[in-house]
């Protein structure tokens, strides 16, 4: 299985680190104080790569993954120019010390956003969405993977779907359930003002792997394109559909995603 090293490869820095136990969580704060960022009452970071880091990315020392970014958040603290933080999480246990740290990625980070009303509601088990992230951990490296669950409506959708692309920078954003012709199918008219590019070739090859199974797959509005680095795809909201849709473009994601963040290579090579 190919691996996905496009955003965050390279860059090493200096960290004084305290006593780490596998799986705790710590605030990375970009700070402007003295040219330092801060893990606060513990660790140093040397100011800059802090702030571009995206979900999933490892932080690693010799080779030893020894922390995971798991998201980014809003800014805290008094700065007058305010960077924003990062939400960190510790892969294994590592006592105190000064290390250098290379940022890297081994897979993508996903995004799934199911569209429920009644899920969101507490009214119904969602399916889908678990069914998004165990269909594509099939087919593809996955680096990190988290899933929201909102009501159908548009304008959370947008501010959701733009805020895990262009801020906590996750590769592949799926979304589940609004692409029909209900009343509250408002999945399309949500994001389509946010996309930069429309992807037809995977809107068509969804379209066919649905026709093949029943003709009213006619009626599904299910759009994708990109957003800032990051790769948009709706799907319906049943299970079975997740399945069958994500199956007839997984095998073009890594490829597009590569091409979206920079990949200079023949498309040929």
């Amino acid at each position: 299985m190919k691996e996905h090293h496009m955003r965050d490869g390279g860059r090493s820095f200096t960290a004084l680190l305290p006593d780490l136990a596998a799986g705790v969580a710590a605030r990375l704060a970009a700070e402007e104080s003295e040219g330092f960022g801060l893990l606060p009452r513990a660790a140093f970071l040397e100011y800059g790569p802090l702030a571009p880091l995206a979900v999933g990315t490892e932080l690693v020392w010799d080779e030893r993954p020894l922390l995971r970014i798991i998201d980014r958040l809003l800014p805290a603290g008094s700065a007058v120019h305010a960077e924003p933080e990062c939400l960190a999480e510790a892969l294994c246990a590592a006592p105190a010390g000064e290390y250098t740290l290379t940022p890297r990625r081994r897979g993508i980070s996903l995004a799934w956003v199911v569209l429920s009303d009644k899920g969101a509601a507490g009214l119904r088990e969602d399916e889908s969405g678990p069914a998004i992230e165990s269909s594509l951990r099939h087919s593809l490296s996955i680096a990190f993977a988290r899933g929201f669950l909102i009501p159908d409506h548009p304008g959370r959708l947008r501010a959701l779907a733009a805020d895990l692309a262009l801020h906590r920078g996750y590769d592949l954003i799926v979304t589940s359930g609004g692409t029909g012709l209900a009343p509250r199918d408002t999945t399309p008219e949500a994001l389509l003002p946010l996309l930069e590019r429309r992807l037809p070739g995977f809107e068509q090859a969804m379209m066919a792997t649905s026709l093949a199974k029943t003709p009213h797959a006619m009626l599904s509005r299910a759009c994708a394109g990109t957003l800032g680095q990051s790769l948009v795809l709706t799907v319906p909201g049943s299970r079975k559909a997740v399945a069958e849709n994500l199956e007839a473009v997984a095998p073009a994601i890594t490829h597009a995603l590569a091409k979206l963040q920079g990949d200079p290579t023949d498309c040929g090579a």
